[in-house]
């Protein structure tokens, strides 16, 4: 199978972690007989450097005739890069928006998974965690908050500034997005757990009753609904409860990155965004971590698995990811690890071996 694949490298441990992803990618290539075509996509602060814009029309195209994109991360320093002293519209944070929207980019899935080698880097006590936990958070990517009408003006002269932020959701946002976590939940153990703040919001109110109207298409699903603030101490208090956790656009923003440091490490975790074709948008969890940027110490297993997605939910290669998966595994069991993931203090190191970017991308590649 030839592949097509648009690259964002990006900015900060971007382009390090993106080697390492397409290095395990052309050893998979070598390997089942595959051949991946790599087109070099600017976004982000790398674009604002090179043309103004965070993300061009040329660069939306560029993916748009990819089959997939792999990205790194994007941004910099909020309080130190000049990136952010620009107008929010044409910070990097505002490429990726742009182009979740310009791809309809509506599902995001991110998985989180305990990996029983790395249950000393999980927070939570050995009780909690039991046997480990393994989840999917389904979050709403195109609508909500963060795509809703926004302003700030000055009311009464210069005495108070107000600022504004509109939450939309329609039915059909919803039921999309409800429909695919539904399926999802299918292929897993069956159980969604749909999570609003119904008792507060009227977005929550419709999300509910459409989510409701969905699972009676699903009869085999268990579902139920939980509140946001319940849902965030449910993940610390016992995560292995859930399965499938739907969600709209801000609470599955907060909801992920919450599940991913009870895993022990946002390094560890990938994620797909995908629209109503097999085209999907794949990167790591965790952000640009600039102030490790260029040291060779970012872990690249996050970018990694986000490639086995890719192989699994675009091009349909369980196969080809089901080995890279297994060979993240190995690794892991053999006892190498990245900075982040290394046993905390008081804790045994033998049969620990700390290795850098580069290093855990080739360990990977050879255990394809």
């Amino acid at each position: 199978m030839e592949c097509q694949i648009g690259v964002i490298s990006g900015d900060g441990i971007g382009p390090e972690i993106v080697t390492e992803a397409k290095k395990v990618l052309d050893q998979i290539g070598k390997k089942y007989g595959h051949l991946f075509h790599y087109t070099d996509i600017l976004m982000g602060g790398c674009s604002i450097d090179a043309t103004g814009v965070p993300l061009t029309d040329d660069a939306i195209a560029a993916a748009k005739a990819s089959d997939a994109v792999l990205m790194g991360s994007i941004g910099g320093n909020t309080s130190t890069s000049p990136w952010y002293q620009l107008a929010p519209e044409l910070r990097p944070e505002a490429g990726l928006l742009k182009l979740r929207k310009s791809l309809n980019l509506f599902a995001n899935l991110r998985p989180a998974y305990l990996y029983e080698e790395l249950k000393a880097a999980c927070p939570l006590r050995d009780d909690i965690i039991g046997t480990g936990f393994d989840m999917m958070i389904m979050r709403e990517l195109t609508g909500g908050l963060y795509f809703g009408a926004r302003k700030t003006e000055e009311v009464d002269g210069v005495t108070t500034r107000t600022a504004v932020d509109t939450l939309v959701y329609n039915e059909n946002e919803i039921r999309r997005i409800a429909k695919r976590g539904f399926d999802i939940a299918m292929k897993r153990r069956k159980k969604v757990t749909s999570v609003d703040k119904a008792n507060v919001l009227d977005s929550s109110r419709l999300w509910r009753k459409i989510v409701e109207e969905v699972a009676k298409d699903y009869p085999e699903v268990t579902y139920e609904h939980m509140l946001v603030d319940n849902c965030a101490m449910q993940l610390v208090k016992d995560p292995k409860q859930f399965d499938v956790i739907l969600t709209e656009n801000m609470f599955g923003d907060i909801l992920s990155d919450e599940a991913s440091m009870v895993t022990g490490s946002i390094g560890m975790l990938s994620s797909a965004s995908l629209n109503d074709t097999k085209f999907g948008l794949y990167e790591p969890s965790g952000g640009s971590a600039p102030d490790i940027a260029g040291k060779g110490i970012a872990n690249p297993i996050a970018t990694i698995l986000s490639a086995a997605m890719m192989l699994r939910y675009t091009f349909d290669l369980d196969k080809e990811a089901d080995a890279i998966e297994n060979a993240v595994k190995q690794v892991l069991k053999e006892g190498y690890r990245t900075i982040d993931i290394m046993p905390q203090a008081g804790e045994s190191t033998e049969g620990i071996e700390q290795v850098g970017t580069a290093k855990m991308g080739d360990l990977i590649a050879e255990r394809v």
